[in-house]
This record gives C-alpha cells, sequence and structure tokens, in this order.
C-alpha cells in the first residue's frame, strides 16, 4: 500500500525533519508552506533527489476552502492520503495575558486548533478506513505557560482534548490519533516568541540539561505514523528532556 503523508507547516523544523524522514521511511510526502517556498522547495528537491517523492503546496490550513484544494492536490498527485501529521503552529512574543489582543488569541486559535480540525476533516471525508494522524502538541499545554505564552498553551491544551476525542471516534474505521508534546526544541520558534535563545537560558532547569532537536521530536512522530505502532492510539509522548 502507498503510504502518502501531508505534513502541514512543513517547510521549517519539526515539520522539515519530519517531512525528511518521513520520505527515508518510503512515504510519498507533501510539504505544506504558507510563505516560504523557497524552504518547501528544497526539502522536495532533497527528497527527490535522494529517490524519494515529494510535492509542496502553499495553503493556509486555518483556511477551509484552502484545506480542500490542499487535499484535492494530493489527491490528484499523488493518491489518497493515508497520514496526516499536525503539525503548523505559531507563537507570538511573550506576554501576559493582560497585554494580549483578542486578535492575537483568535489568530493563534485559528493557526494552531482549526487548522488540525479542518486538516483532520479533509482527511477523514477522503480516507478508505486506514492511516494514521499525529497532532504536535507541546508541553505547554501542560504547564500553561504563565507570563508568556497562555495563548499558545491554550491552543496546545485545545489539541490534546481534539487528540482524544478524534482517536476514540475513528478507532473503528482503523484510523489511529496520537499526539506528541515537545517542549525546549532547538527550532525558530523560539526567535518568533522574541527570545531566540530560550532553550538554552533554560537548559539548566531541564532534567536532561540540554534542548532537543527537531529530529528527535520527527522520530517518534514517525512511529507514531507506523505500522509498529498499531496498538497505539489517544496516546501522547511527551519530548521535554524529562521536563
Amino acid at each position: 500500500m502507498n503510504k502518502i503523508a501531508i505534513i502541514t507547516g512543513a517547510s521549517r523544523g519539526i515539520g522539515a525533519a519530519t517531512a525528511l524522514t518521513l520520505a527515508k521511511n518510503g512515504y510519498k510526502v507533501c510539504v505544506n508552506y504558507l510563505k516560504n517556498q523557497d524552504a518547501a522547495d528544497r526539502i522536495c528537491a532533497s527528497i527527490n533527489s535522494s529517490g524519494g517523492i515529494a510535492i509542496a503546496y502553499q495553503a493556509d490550513v486555518s483556511d477551509e476552502l484552502a484545506v480542500e484544494s490542499l487535499f484535492t492536490f494530493v489527491n490528484q498527485n499523488l493518491g489518497e492520503v493515508t497520514h496526516l501529521v499536525n503539525n503548523v503552529g505559531i507563537l507570538f512574543e511573550k506576554t501576559e495575558l493582560v497585554n494580549m489582543s483578542a486578535e492575537r488569541f483568535t489568530k493563534v486559535l485559528n493557526t494552531n486548533v482549526l487548522s488540525a480540525f479542518l486538516c483532520s476533516k479533509a482527511f477523514v471525508k477522503q480516507n478508505s478506513n486506514y492511516g494514521a494522524i499525529v497532532n504536535v502538541s507541546s508541553a505547554a499545554s501542560r504547564s500553561g505557560a504563565p507570563f508568556e505564552y497562555v495563548d499558545y498553551a491554550s491552543s496546545k491544551g485545545a489539541m490534546d482534548s481534539f487528540t482524544k476525542g478524534l482517536s476514540l471516534e475513528l478507532a473503528s474505521r482503523n484510523i489511529r490519533v496520537n499526539s506528541v508534546r515537545p517542549g525546549f526544541i532547538l527550532t525558530d520558534i523560539h526567535a518568533d516568541g522574541g527570545e531566540p535563545d530560550r532553550v538554552s537560558r533554560l537548559s539548566s532547569q531541564i532534567p536532561l540539561k540540554r534542548g532537543g532537536t527537531a529530529q528527535e521530536v520527527a522520530e517518534a512522530i514517525v512511529w507514531l505514523l507506523s505500522d509498529q505502532a498499531s496498538y497505539v492510539t489517544g496516546s501522547f509522548i511527551d519530548i521535554a528532556g524529562g521536563k
């Protein structure tokens, strides 16, 4: 059976590492991106030059029509989507709740949560009762990220509830739904939050005394998608160095 995966927000960080690793494991992949076409094209070129199959597609996955176009494109060019990684997420500069605007809160929820809902719905509608979904949550869903990113943490808490509920809905259709909860990972998202060296600053508070890599998260995602995890659904893997 062809294994065909869409990874949202895959032009950098965890999404990019996941796309590359899935391709090495025989998946045909779609690298979804919003703005950075050059980065997405480089990932696809790397995969294709190594004998894999990858295509890039620009779509705002918080928009329902764009999501439908994304799935139509992949169905026409690669085949039925069998695996989905809801990875896309945004983070704004850290601040206390009282200083957050409703516009910011809504943007975070739409990008981080609504996108997962829309992509999962599109996946289920076109899927013939086989496959797996992995939602990329965050250790912030457990900590609440007070005084920094309660909007981001709230969105990831919603992702956790979504993961559990959807896993129960889809179990009888042989579609597994799981989640990873990364924390203190060395990616560009910390620069988006205004503190590019955040992981280094906090490393002494992490039991393993270091930040994690995007590749370490990708390996967990790929395992959850694989048939090696065929009896795993509704589960969460914390990837935060023991924090």
